[in-house]
């Protein structure tokens, strides 16, 4: 249900503190870009899935709230990729800890 999960990450990056508002934008994106591609539209699920994954990036040494940052950054770039060379899987594994 990533299109349930942005709505609540939106509003969550939207009444977040500055600091915290690249992150929060960055998993909504990533969220959103699940839900483009899950309903076949790969330019937009490119996009926002790279825009996710570049607003997230700079949480990767400290993430917050024990999140796996790391391993979102490493879920985006691969199925980004796979996205590229036209090898998705059917439906894409969603990392437990993001949805």
């Amino acid at each position: 249900m990533p299109f349930h999960a942005h709505e609540i990450l939106e509003g969550t990056w939207k009444d977040s503190p500055e600091p915290e508002r690249m992150l929060w934008q960055g998993l909504a994106q990533l969220a959103v870009g699940l839900t483009h591609l899950m309903r076949g539209n790969l330019v937009g699920a490119v996009s926002l899935l790279g825009q996710g994954h570049d607003r997230i990036r700079g949480y990767e040494v400290d993430p917050p709230y024990g999140l796996d940052v790391a391993g979102l950054l490493n879920w985006s770039d691969s199925l980004l990729s796979n996205i590229d060379s036209g090898d998705l899987e059917q439906p894409p594994i969603v990392p437990h800890l993001l949805f």
